[in-house]
């Protein structure tokens, strides 16, 4: 698969939000919440605070005592075209 020059520096850029456009594709079904907060480019203290308050975006469950941020919300609010199935 051949990559063209644009699509090659939309992978690699840095993202506003601390990672890049690649690094958010390839995450796992699961993250942890700092990895979330990196990816939003909030800390991980604003992150864990938003959860309690109920004010996080993305989506949580909770597996074996650790919260986990489910990935696709995450390219939900990040609006990465392709990579969420339509409700």
């Amino acid at each position: 698969m051949k990559i063209d020059k644009a699509e090659a520096q939309e992978c690699t850029a840095k993202t506003e939000r601390g990672m890049t456009l690649q690094e958010v594709r390839n995450l796992p079904v699961t993250i942890n919440v700092v990895t979330a907060a990196r990816a939003l480019g909030m800390g991980p203290n604003g992150a864990y605070e938003a959860i309690r308050d109920e004010a996080f975006p993305l989506d949580t469950i909770m597996v074996g005592g650790s919260r986990r941020v489910l990935t696709a919300s995450l390219w939900r609010v990040l609006q990465l075209d392709g990579f969420v199935m339509e409700a």
